[in-house]
């Protein structure tokens, strides 16, 4: 998923829906010369998971845009090799510099100001200006459709959630995985454990299988690995994957997965850098379903037809607009969060620090 660094996590993603990046041109930004793309990639291009779906992405937007991408992999959030990597693109004629990791940010900002004729976008990012477009995707609303198909598979109603790190963006995709179980049981609760990093795979593993031990009978993640998958079908119990469709590794056990469908954002985008007069969001991207942030795949075995019915019918109803965040909406406390007739702010998702009825947080 997202990489960050954990220190300075929170306040930059409260920082990425509340500051105002530099001042886009009126004309907007204008390419000089041929288009030549380059991707950086934070981790390896098959890690299963965060890359291989930018990875994968790549493939179709060179399809669809008929150009090659060149891209290097294992570029680690440090500007010592960031600013290297992009560099040795851009002597070799790139214009465009599209980047991966939240630990990109600052390094892009210093690129995209040393480098005015060149386009950057990154992934995650919370960095934008003139040149510069971060972007990401609304996870909230493919992890609440696959609440929903954990809270049908389910015969207990316990669910269990293996997650990074609490930070705002972890925590929507939670409580959204809460509430789309609830809509099919409302007496459905989440085990969350928090592992502390975002690839982990023996701490991945520890906590699916303490999850599984108290009860769960379905397991959500928001980490990169499918190890919580692969535990799941080696226990017997049912799971839902994050990044990618993880029935790649446990077809008996993955009942849905939130995947990335990064092609559907990207093509467009940089179509509209080709063209010239590109006008980068001055806050970011924050790409909803219906914009090609994130979607589902899926169903399991698990799944009975009539209740996928009812999960793709909430899923034309996101496609439409669909607010899951909306009011009136209380948190475990009772304490209310989002009032009746009111939607929850971009700023207040970022920075969400509260979690719903029925989830219980535990290290």
């Amino acid at each position: 998923m997202l990489r960050r660094s954990i220190s300075c996590a929170v306040a930059a993603l409260v920082a990425c829906a509340t500051l105002p990046g530099a001042a886009v041109a009126a004309d907007g930004f204008t390419l000089k010369g041929e288009p030549k793309i380059a991707m950086i990639y934070f981790g390896p291009k098959n890690d299963g998971g965060w890359t291989q779906a930018f990875d994968e992405a790549r493939l179709k937007v060179e399809a669809a845009i008929g150009k090659k991408i060149q891209f290097v992999e294992n570029v680690p959030e440090d500007a010592s090799a960031i600013k290297p990597a992009a560099e040795r693109f851009i002597s070799r004629g790139a214009n465009i510099v599209i980047g991966t990791a939240f630990g990109y940010s600052d390094a892009f900002k210093e690129l995209a100001a040393k480098y005015p004729d060149v386009a950057f976008l990154n992934g995650s990012g919370t960095t934008n200006g003139a040149n510069l477009e971060s972007f990401y995707g609304r996870t909230y609303e493919s992890q609440y459709l696959c609440g929903m198909a954990a809270g049908a598979a389910s015969k207990s109603g316990k669910l269990g959630f293996v997650a990074a790190n609490p930070f705002g963006v972890v925590n929507w995709t939670v409580n959204a995985f809460a509430l789309g179980a609830q809509k099919m049981n409302p007496n459905a609760t989440v085990n969350v454990i928090y592992t502390g990093a975002w690839n982990d795979p023996v701490k991945e593993r520890a906590a699916a299988m303490a999850l599984i031990d108290q009860g769960a009978d379905v397991i959500g993640q928001h980490v990169d690995s499918p190890t919580p998958q692969i535990v799941a079908q080696e226990r017997g119990v049912y799971g839902t994957g994050h990044h990618r469709d993880l029935r790649q590794f446990a077809p008996k056990a993955t009942l849905c997965s939130s995947v990335w469908v990064w092609d559907k954002f990207l093509t467009p985008e940089l179509k509209k850098i080709m063209a010239g007069g590109w006008k980068p969001a001055q806050y970011g991207a924050f790409i909803a379903m219906k914009d090609g942030g994130t979607d589902i795949a899926g169903f399991g075995a698990g799944v009975p037809k009539d209740k996928a019915a009812l999960i793709n019918a909430e899923r034309d109803a996101l496609l439409k607009g669909k607010q899951i965040y909306a009011g009136p909406l209380k948190d475990r406390e009772g304490k209310e969060r989002v009032a009746a007739g009111a939607v929850l702010s971009d700023a207040d998702l970022w920075k969400m620090d509260w979690y719903v009825k029925g989830v219980v947080t535990q290290k």
